[in-house]
């Protein structure tokens, strides 16, 4: 298994990933994705599929965190097993046609045939995880790269949001009551019905200012552990979590 051991090229391989493109988390294309972190609904669940269906060998390696993510050059799941304070490290070389999804379940699936085949050698289950570690290339680096950070997502709906016209990156300026008020009048003479606009999407656009003040003098935050660029397995649940934004 060759394949796992590209240790002394690997920082240089990953920085090769193309960062100035936009680029979809879960396929990878940078096609029609603007400012998305998905190209599709389908495409983020079904690698979200992929990762949940072979949480079965991240349970026998005892992971406590695991990352997954990927370049146009190769595919990265970083392990930090429960009493481990390095992390193990699998990789594989990217292959023509196949998706990133595809390439997980490939890679997993060796290594549990890797873990199935020495356990039934010696019909014990710790050699056999034991055996599977041994595959991966050790990293003493920080474990902040598989140990993720608490991430605050406002509790703001996307929708008022649009209806005024503001980014969320607004929503952690100091002048954001002075942002809200602009964007609402400028949308407001559009959308009132004196100046040709509809008394429906009027009474939405005024809901969604009242909102967007409210908030801007109670902020309130959902918080959530994960990355900005990284699937991330929380061993606690054994769950995947897709990646998600940073409040800075």
């Amino acid at each position: 298994m060759q394949y796992m051991r590209e240790a002394a090229t690997m920082k240089e391989i990953i920085r090769t990933c193309d960062k100035k493109q936009n680029r979809c988390l879960s396929c990878g294309t940078a096609e029609n994705m603007h400012k998305r972190k998905y190209c599709s609904i389908h495409c983020r669940q079904n690698l979200r599929q992929k990762l949940n269906t072979r949480n079965g060998l991240l349970q026998v390696l005892n992971a406590r965190y695991a990352t997954f993510y990927f370049s146009d050059a190769v595919i990265i799941m970083d392990v930090l097993p429960r009493g481990h304070k390095e992390i193990f490290r699998y990789t594989r070389t990217r292959s023509s046609g196949l998706t990133p999804a595809e390439e997980f379940s490939q890679m997993t699936n060796m290594l549990g045939n890797a873990w199935w085949e020495e356990e039934k050698r010696t019909n014990k289950k710790y050699l056999a995880s034991r055996q599977v570690l041994s595959l991966a290339t050790r990293h003493t680096v920080s474990l902040l790269s598989v140990r993720p950070s608490v991430i605050k997502i406002p509790t703001v709906k996307t929708e008022s949001l649009d209806f005024l016209q503001i980014d969320k990156n607004d929503l952690r300026s100091a002048d954001l009551r002075k942002i809200i008020k602009n964007a609402y009048r400028s949308q407001a003479k559009i959308h009132h019905p004196d100046g040709g606009g509809q008394a429906g999407g009027f009474r939405k656009l005024h809901d969604a200012y009242k909102e967007l003040l409210h908030w801007a003098d109670n902020p309130t935050f959902i918080r959530r552990r994960g990355f900005p660029d990284k699937w991330f397995y929380d061993g606690e649940n054994k769950r995947w979590v897709q990646p998600m934004p940073v409040s800075k």
